[in-house]
């Protein structure tokens, strides 16, 4: 059995209006992906990381955060989450925003996204807060590849 586990980044959401997670913890179900737990936390450093490795305690394969990713100042989630992903996927990030660009045109430039693996070898996708940004990412990146990604790493 598959276990995720779900960030979402944001100022103004909480579990009950929480599209975007709702959206991730759907499209992982039905993926036969369990999700064992979802968090929100506000635009903060230590709340981010402490969180991030909270999740991490539950020992889940895959780690799946949204919102704060932006270029915004009060967008820290990559400052807090990038330390704690020693090996990253470039090409995730890369992908992404040229799938983003093909949707939302030349606003794509300002969209982070991140993949890689933390410490303890759970493999983290890093998204935007957009509920249509998840949805790409879901469907054109994570869940066509998270079990090559997951093997390539565990072998």
């Amino acid at each position: 059995m598959t276990t995720a586990a779900i960030l979402t980044v944001s100022d103004t959401r909480n579990l009950d209006n929480d599209k975007s997670g709702q959206t991730i913890a759907t499209a992982l179900t039905t993926a036969e992906i369990t999700v064992t737990q979802r968090l929100v936390v506000p635009d903060d450093i230590v709340a981010i990381q402490s969180a991030f490795l909270q999740l991490e305690l539950t020992e889940p394969d895959l780690i799946i955060t949204n919102g704060g990713t932006g270029i915004a100042q009060r967008d820290v989630t990559f400052d807090a989450l990038e330390p704690l992903l020693p090996v990253t996927i470039p090409g995730f990030g890369e992908h992404f925003r040229q799938i983003s660009f093909t949707e939302i045109g030349t606003r794509a430039l300002a969209s982070r996204a991140l993949a890689g693996f933390n410490v303890r070898d759970q493999l983290c996708f890093v998204l935007p807060g957009s509920t249509n940004a998840c949805q790409t990412a879901l469907q054109q990146l994570i869940l066509p590849e998270w079990q090559h990604l997951l093997f390539e790493r565990r072998k």
